[in-house]
């Protein structure tokens, strides 16, 4: 049986192409009841009809060098943070794009050391429950060849108002609700803060456990998804993947992109996202690096895969493509946006795949420039496509477009 995919296009505009090295998100798609609203790498906000596709509404941004990276429904509306000179958090009326209210994370983690894009403040995660919205900021700073962080985890109720914060000299990636937990990952830890993982109440923001891998330097966990008794996490630190007990304890663990000698280099990849279910659980690993160094002519095997996992065995595998700078999930669906592949460059792996976590299925939509962004509703995907140019070709490949479809059977 294979599985058909219909879609339809709405143009965003004109964009500056990626480049062959990723430059971090910049764009982010939700899908409510009634529309699919983006979030652009302008600062705006656009919503559209699911059904026509027609512009319902628009909240242009007027804060500098802004670009929305995250939009979650919540209450009502739509929350979206951004990456940019203030870190917003807002929340849009989801009929008229109003805005109901704002806050700005850059007066609790300070102003950018630089202008460029990875200093801005920067808004991680968002996501939300029945009662409030949870958001995940953080700022970064380099003086030679040391790295710093300020980060610090809100819980904003319907209103805006803070119920209580979390801070750390951490750098948070990842955040996921279940059942009165809120999870947070970290992916580096340079200072004081040296837990890649930890779960605190939803009502307090105490700390209910917090776990690590225990390896040597800065890096630490990629991401984490809570179930109802305990959390699955993809660590940094010694490129494996753990599922945890309701406490933190470690039930199993297993190799996804360990270091291999290849051409006598030791080459490793980052498990960076991961998908839990009460079936299965699927891990997906980065791009390949060398511990010589960034550059290197070869590739590890295990790069840009997705594991599927069942009670701890390896049930199925299959290729991604390329960078995917997030996942979306809706159950037993996951979706994976594939962006550049930096080494290779190849443009004809340019995507969007869909696996159901249990069997590995696929379904794959393959676009001309590169996908960034995706969300799943049911069988409903909305994705963001933007236009790519690899240094070694000189050739624009895509457009600034939502892509917006069906997975159907055949």
């Amino acid at each position: 049986m294979s599985r058909t995919v219909e879609y339809r296009v709405v143009s965003l505009g004109d964009i500056e192409p990626a480049r062959s090295r990723h430059a971090g998100r910049r764009s982010a798609v939700a899908l409510t009841k009634d529309a699919v609203v983006v979030g652009t790498a302008a600062g705006d906000v656009l919503a559209y009809d699911r059904e026509t596709l027609d512009e319902c509404w628009r909240a242009e941004s007027s804060n500098e060098r802004a670009a929305v990276v995250f939009v979650v429904p919540f209450s009502g509306g739509v929350a979206v943070g951004e990456r940019g000179s203030y870190g917003e958090v807002r929340l849009h009326d989801s009929h008229t794009g109003e805005t109901c209210w704002r806050y700005t994370t850059a007066e609790d983690i300070g102003d950018s050391q630089k202008q460029s894009r990875f200093f801005l403040p920067f808004v991680a995660d968002i996501t939300s429950d029945e009662k409030r919205l949870y958001a995940a900021a953080r700022r970064y700073e380099r003086d030679g060849e040391n790295r710093s962080f300020t980060s610090v985890i809100y819980a904003f109720d319907a209103d805006g108002d803070v119920s209580w914060t979390y801070e750390t000299d951490a750098s948070p990636i990842s955040l996921d609700v279940c059942d009165s937990r809120l999870a947070v990952a970290y992916n580096r830890c340079p200072g004081t803060h040296q837990c890649g993982l930890v779960v605190l109440d939803t009502e307090t923001g105490a700390e209910l456990y917090d776990w690590d891998p225990g390896t040597d330097g800065e890096r630490r966990v990629g991401d984490v998804s809570l179930m109802e008794n305990g959390a699955s996490v993809t660590s940094h630190g010694d490129y494996r993947g753990y599922l945890l007990g309701a406490d933190g304890t470690e039930r199993w663990q297993t190799d996804l992109a360990m270091p291999v000698e290849i051409d006598d280099e030791i080459l490793y990849a980052y498990p960076n996202h991961v998908h839990a279910t009460d079936d299965a659980i699927i891990f997906v690993t980065g791009n390949t690096y060398s511990t010589e160094g960034r550059e290197t002519d070869s590739l590890h095997p295990d790069e840009h895969t997705i594991f599927g996992y069942c009670d701890g065995e390896r049930i199925w595998t299959d290729s991604v493509g390329g960078f995917a700078g997030e996942i979306a999930t809706d159950g037993d669906s996951v979706a994976v946006p594939g962006a550049q592949h930096f080494r290779a460059r190849d443009s004809t792996v340019h995507g969007l795949r869909m696996f159901e976590v249990d069997t590995g299925s696929r379904t794959t939509l393959e676009t001309d420039g590169i996908v960034t962004a995706v969300t799943l509703d049911g069988e409903t995907f909305a994705a963001i496509e933007e236009p790519v140019v690899y240094h070694d070709e000189g050739t624009n490949h895509g457009a600034y477009q939502l892509l917006v479809g069906s997975i159907g059977q055949k």
